[in-house]
């Protein structure tokens, strides 16, 4: 059986071998996810300047009004839909989606799902 520290040293390692490739710019923002056992949270990035431009998590208050948790599929759900909407108040449409080194399944793929149908293109 795989460690949690081991499993988070092979994440990290696939997300800088991801990272090599992606770049988010002023055009095209990248989308970043990072999830933990309870929470998830989102970031769009400008990499160029360095710029959070955009963050949502399960710990904001418009999310845990609803009693939501970020440890499951519904959450994610509402993180993204959330993130979608405040970046297209913010005028950013399309993006590029990270990942973060994790498999795209679960909570990061209802998280990215939930972005798309409320509005951003990646």
């Amino acid at each position: 059986m795989i460690k949690k520290e081991d499993r988070n040293k092979v994440r990290k390692r696939k997300h800088l071998r991801v990272r090599k490739n992606l770049k988010g710019v002023e055009a095209r923002p990248r989308l970043s996810v990072f999830r933990s056992l309870n929470h998830i949270y989102a970031q769009v990035i400008n990499d160029v300047t360095g710029e959070t431009l955009v963050a949502a998590s399960s710990l904001d208050a418009d999310i845990k009004d609803q009693n939501a948790s970020g440890g499951n599929i519904e959450g994610a759900k509402q993180v993204g839909t959330l993130i979608a909407k405040k970046a297209l108040e913010k005028g950013i449409d399309k993006v590029v989606f990270d990942r973060g080194g994790y498999i795209y399944h679960g909570r990061v793929a209802a998280l990215a799902s939930a972005a798309r149908e409320a509005g951003l293109q990646f």
